[in-house]
């Protein structure tokens, strides 16, 4: 037997259940693991919500570490290997997971499994928005909302390490020294700040090119209002809801721009992408110009209160949870 978390219905952190199940032993293709650490993440509260549908009954989290305990036919891997991952299945708050081995990568020796689990879904995001979705380049400036949060900071020190000069936001003075020391040239306490009016005051009245918002509702028509002519907003989250609907007249109003909603799965769909995308976030580590921040460890049987503190925006930095 192995504990898992389990959720049988759609609703809030209540609905997250501590079960012991039997994991099956692992398919043609598959892996058993196990693992040594969860990655806590915005998208496993929008899996057990509902705003993100998932058959039901099911496990909660696409993101974690650990060691390969049995291999189904067909499987390259071995048994002993440690591997990370972010898009294989969901079901990572458990002891043991089977998860399909061709979304699995091998870690380096030098990476330890509560960093992988912390940084792998966090850092392949942070990876396609600023490499691929919007390649940004030395001199530009970007702005991201939710400096502090664990995809916050990773993304101001690998777009500091590129030379791009990026504005956060942030909702307290604690974060905002935070997001400084991540890399961030100018922070903005949307509590205190008209966010678009200071993007407007930074940039001489110009805006920016590119806006990345993984807040959603909160955020969106400031994101939208810090844009120059023909910039891109980057909408890539819901942490405070979905997005207003948008009239695209809006954009022409504002200035030719143009809206992107991308996903991770999308960017790294092939296994290819995946490597080289997981690849590129080691290198980052390895190089250090990365350090991730796990400033909440979370054991297995308190991982609804986990929910409520990332929704409540009690955490900052990385969170990951520990079978």
């Amino acid at each position: 037997m192995a504990r898992q978390i389990w959720i049988e219905r759609s609703g809030g952190p209540e609905v997250m259940q501590l079960a012991d199940r039997a994991p099956e032993s692992p398919g043609p293709g598959m892996v058993q693991v196990a693992v040594q650490a969860a990655g806590l993440n915005f998208i496993d509260t929008y899996h057990r919500s509902g705003l993100y549908p998932i058959p039901l009954p099911s496990g909660l989290g696409s993101e974690g570490a650990g060691v390969v305990e049995a291999a189904g036919e067909g499987v390259e891997l071995p048994v002993g290997a440690r591997v990370a991952w972010c898009t294989a299945t969901l079901g990572s708050y458990a002891e043991r997971v089977n998860l399909p081995a061709d979304r699995l990568v091998v870690l380096p020796d030098d990476i330890d499994a509560e960093t992988a689990a912390a940084v792998m879904l966090k850092g392949q995001t942070v990876e396609y928005l600023l490499r691929r979705t919007y390649a940004l380049q030395p001199g530009e400036t970007c702005l991201f909302h939710a400096a502090a949060g664990g995809v916050g900071l990773l993304f101001g020190q690998w777009a500091s390490a590129l030379g791009a000069e990026v504005i956060g936001t942030v909702g307290s003075d604690e974060k905002v020294e935070l997001a400084r020391r991540h890399g961030y040239r100018h922070v903005i306490n949307y509590r205190r700040e008209d966010v678009a009016a200071r993007v407007r005051e930074i940039t001489a009245g110009e805006g920016v090119p590119v806006v990345y918002d993984g807040v959603g509702r909160d955020t969106f028509t400031a994101s939208l209002d810090s844009l120059r002519p023909r910039g891109l907003l980057v909408s890539f989250g819901n942490a405070s809801g979905p997005p207003p609907a948008l009239e695209l007249q809006e954009l022409t109003r504002r200035g030719s721009l143009y809206v992107t909603r991308p996903t991770l799965a999308t960017y790294t769909a092939s296994a290819e992408e995946l490597q080289a995308s997981a690849k590129a976030v080691f290198e980052q580590l390895q190089r250090g110009h990365l350090t991730v921040d796990i400033r909440q460890r979370y054991a297995l049987e308190d991982a609804a209160q986990a929910h409520r503190d990332l929704e409540a925006r009690r955490t900052t930095g990385s969170s990951v949870i520990l079978p």
